[in-house]
């Protein structure tokens, strides 16, 4: 099949593949006498495979070690499991980021609770006052912006 029928069949925008291709996760096609790229059925389970591997938030190195355990069937899981619980690991932290965040956002929406003026809103009061705090004269971050935006 040809790039577009593999993009079609796999749901994946055509330069994702050439990206894949040139970051090695995707084994160069063969080629046809007028240049174009011969895709077979492997590399369709492969893209499926590495599409499902990044819809589980995983990097691309994650995705490049687990292709080579998937290369190597023969080889042990063990580093397989590893990989995934760190990869747990990295879920479980940003989801206490998300969780921090979202507190952060509550409590900067209870600063404006109904309309009133631009110039009366507490959220772009907050707002403007963290920014002006983001970097003191030293180049440092200030208190308050590590405060509110600790995750």
């Amino acid at each position: 099949m040809k790039i577009g029928e593999l993009s079609a069949a796999s749901a994946t925008a055509i330069e994702t593949i050439r990206y894949y291709e040139r970051e090695g996760l995707l084994p160069s096609p063969a080629r046809t006498q007028g240049n174009f790229r011969i895709y077979e059925t492997p590399h369709l389970e492969r893209l499926q495979f590495i599409r499902y591997c990044r819809s589980l938030d995983m990097s691309l190195d994650e995705v490049r070690a687990l292709l080579k355990f998937k290369d190597a069937p023969a080889e042990s899981c063990g580093d397989v499991n590893d990989l995934l619980d760190e990869h747990i690991g990295h879920v479980s932290r940003r989801i206490r980021e998300l969780r921090t965040l979202e507190r952060q956002l509550k409590e900067l929406r209870q600063r404006c609770c109904e309309a009133r003026t631009a110039q009366e809103c507490g959220i772009l009061s907050e707002l403007t006052q963290a920014s002006k705090d983001v970097v003191s004269a030293e180049g440092r971050t200030s208190n308050h912006l590590r405060s509110v935006h600790t995750v």
